[in-house]
């Protein structure tokens, strides 16, 4: 039943895209649950099918990094990074450099959703209470998070799943994806200095900040023991371990805590979004096994668009990734990448994440940072986002075109 397959599908990633199917309370986590769940009922995938489609190594990277995470946030090394530089506030540009740097490193290393949702509370209570404007410094963590997250294939979910598929190397893939990030980031900084010259200190009416009381005090113990288990799961990636397997056992190791309960580490995980990925997953499969994307692509090629080639690759990757959002994207364009040309592999990372900055939809981190900051009362419309996330993207695009277009050259 191909029609129904697609049909499926085509419901799904539009509400995925939306962000909601008029009439029902979904959302997108929802959505794409549902979507499994209408292949597998529908017979579409059967049932041991779309348990395989999902791709575990991929997964468990992605919890391990989560419970990472949440022995940061508990130890409230978060809220440390964000008011040790609350001394510069009086100079926003200086802070909103020093956010931008903390957001894409810790994003390098622990994925962009997570950092995203672990600053975004304690950078709105730090700006409220000084009597700043929180859109620069707001919009700058989300374009930084999504920035620095392209730098590293643990950053962010779609480059752990094309460092998984791809078996790319940490190294390798941080040799050839760290430069242009940087290059991005700097532009990224000068583009929201430049949007909101003379702006930054016009806060809106006052808001109720009493909200992240309960975040926790700064706790050198807990704290140091997350970053030295940072450091080791870093120091892991170089080696033949498999990724997945290092992850979780660092994972593993911090959940032994005499001081800790392994209950509240749990409630930090982010279920919603690793339920949304293994239903994606299912839902790909869903197209895949009847060669839809396949028969797709070879109608582009028949237009010249070809995946192969690095520069079409990335304007599909960018345009696809702000249809349905990056992590759909790199779902549906990882099966047709060679495994033995790594640029492939590369570009898309980069090119899905950069792409991610240019509207609201195009990355689960910006809806992150919007959310969170609504209950702030901080509404950062689409126009909004987008005044700052246009340039920005198109700069990061820019940069990785003319990466490309110099390797090509001294070929």
């Amino acid at each position: 039943m191909p029609d129904l397959a697609v049909l499926i599908f085509i419901i799904t990633y539009l509400g995925v895209a939306l962000g909601r199917i008029p009439g029902l309370m979904l959302d997108r986590t929802g959505i794409a649950l549902l979507g499994a769940i209408a292949m597998i009922a529908s017979g579409a995938v059967p049932l041991t099918a779309a348990m395989a489609a999902i791709d575990l190594p991929t997964i468990i990277l992605l919890y391990a990094l989560m419970v990472l995470s949440a022995q940061l946030r508990l130890g409230g090394f978060y809220t440390w990074v964000i008011r040790r530089t609350t001394g510069i506030l009086g100079r926003p540009r200086l802070f909103l450099l020093a956010s931008m740097l903390a957001a894409a490193l810790l994003s390098a290393l622990l994925a962009n959703d997570i950092v995203c949702l672990a600053f975004t509370p304690v950078l709105c209570l730090v700006l409220l209470k000084k009597g700043l404007n929180p859109l620069p410094f707001l919009l700058g963590l989300a374009a930084a998070s999504n920035i620095g997250s392209a730098a590293t294939i643990i950053g962010n979910p779609q480059n752990m799943l094309i460092g998984q598929v791809g078996g790319l190397h940490f190294g390798s893939f941080l040799i050839w994806c760290g430069p242009p990030a940087l290059i991005a980031l700097a532009g990224a900084y000068f583009i929201l200095c430049r949007i909101y010259q003379g702006r930054f200190a016009m806060a809106p009416a006052p808001q109720a900040i009493e909200q992240t009381a309960e975040w926790p005090e700064f706790d050198r113990w807990q704290s140091s023991k997350g970053l030295l288990a940072m450091l080791v799961l870093v120091g892991l990636f170089f080696t033949p371990i498999p990724r997945e397997l290092s992850a979780i056992t660092v994972a593993g190791i911090l959940l032994c805590s005499r001081k800790m309960h392994s209950r509240r580490i749990m409630e930090l995980v982010d279920w919603h979004l690793l339920t949304m990925f293994c239903a994606l997953f299912i839902v790909v499969h869903g197209i895949a096994s009847r060669n839809i994307p396949g028969l797709l692509m070879e109608a582009m090629s028949q237009h010249g668009l070809t995946i192969t080639n690095l520069f079409a690759l990335t304007g599909i990757s960018a345009l696809l990734s702000n249809l349905v959002s990056n992590v759909p994207a790199a779902m549906l364009l990882v099966q047709f990448l060679d495994p033995r040309v790594p640029e492939q592999w590369y570009v898309l990372a980069l090119s899905s994440t950069f792409a991610g900055n240019l509207v609201i939809i195009g990355s689960i981190a910006n809806l992150i940072v919007i959310e969170q900051a609504r209950e702030f009362k901080i509404e950062i419309s689409f126009k909004e986002h987008a005044r700052a996330g246009i340039p920005i993207t198109l700069f990061s695009l820019l940069v990785l075109v003319l990466l490309l277009y110099s390797e090509a050259v001294t070929r």
